[in-house]
């Protein structure tokens, strides 16, 4: 089973215009890349659990049933009477979301050092990512489990950049790059090394980050496909599955949860497996990866597809 740490929200999706400019309509859909990734797990086929505060208000409650709908092992969830965090979103020609968080305060950020679980057996590997590694203090409290676990279970990387939760780039470089040192397995979008380091070239910062902990680096390049770097097997890129695309939202928390569903069904789920995956499981993964992004860009919304469906193309 992967726990998968952080947030869990609801994007708010605006509509087309009404006939009245002093209205505005929404569809609210239930969110977060940590949250979206766990989903995304369970319908692959893998066992996953979210770790992170959930209010008690009736956003948060539903959010609850939809998690238990999933699958995704509630268990390491904490009960909060602060809000649950709203995302409003729009979505540009491209496809592309634009978001505007309401979260400060909120629950899913408060998740704090006497929260930390103990972990048994069941629990294979840790995943992190997105805003909830530099806001506190749910941030110090991820921290402090990685350095607890990364001898012990695989860590999992996506930092995930969202400049309007914080918009001090110079903190996130600082705790992508402590969380990074940690991490087994790193994703990360071109757009999100772009933002993070404007004038480096992507590629030299994965392979930066390989090192005798990190065994891979996968690095999304939107339409033109991904690469991966691997300390064992050197570098190459894959292209693009052609699609229809809606939007990609959602499209790299597929990403992220094909990898790592690819890993756990091939028993391949742990520091020792990750040192010692072959070339051809790497195209299988990508494979895999890309296969599923493009489905979920072929949607609307951060609807992750089953394994059934993936099967089926």
């Amino acid at each position: 089973m992967y726990l998968v740490c952080g947030e869990a929200l609801f994007d708010f999706f605006s509509l087309a215009p009404g006939a009245r400019s002093s209205e505005l309509a929404f569809k609210a859909l239930a969110g977060g890349s940590p949250f979206n990734v766990a989903v995304g797990l369970r319908r692959l086929g893998v066992a996953s659990a979210l770790s992170g505060g959930l209010s008690t208000d009736f956003l948060g409650v539903r959010l609850r049933q939809v998690l238990a709908e999933e699958g995704v092992n509630g268990d390491y969830l904490v009960a909060s009477d602060a809000p649950t965090t709203l995302a409003m979103v729009g979505v540009d020609a491209q496809g592309s979301p634009q978001y505007s968080f309401r979260g400060e305060g909120c629950a899913d950020r408060l998740l704090r050092r006497e929260h930390l679980p103990e972990l048994d057996a069941r629990v294979r590997g840790l995943h992190v990512g997105s805003y909830s590694l530099v806001v506190t203090p749910i941030a110090d409290t991820l921290f402090e489990l990685v350095g607890r676990e990364s001898d012990r279970r695989l860590i999992s990387l996506d930092p995930n950049v969202r400049l309007n939760v914080e918009p001090d780039i110079q903190l996130w470089r600082r705790r992508i790059e402590a969380f990074a040192a940690h991490a087994h397995l790193i994703k990360v979008s071109e757009e999100d090394l772009g933002l993070l380091y404007p004038e480096r070239d992507p590629q030299d910062v994965a392979r930066q980050w390989l090192g005798e902990r990190c065994q891979l680096v996968f690095l999304t390049h939107g339409g033109d496909g991904a690469s991966v770097h691997s300390r064992r097997h050197g570098h190459w890129s894959v292209p693009a599955q052609a699609v229809q695309t809606r939007d990609t939202v959602g499209a790299g928390d597929t990403f992220q949860a094909a990898l790592l569903a690819y890993l756990a069904r091939h028993g391949l789920d742990s520091a020792q497996g990750l040192a010692g995956i072959s070339r051809e499981q790497l195209d299988g993964m990508l494979e895999l990866a890309i296969r599923a992004a493009a489905l979920t860009c072929s949607r609307v919304g951060p609807d992750l597809p089953y394994w059934h469906e993936l099967d089926a193309l």
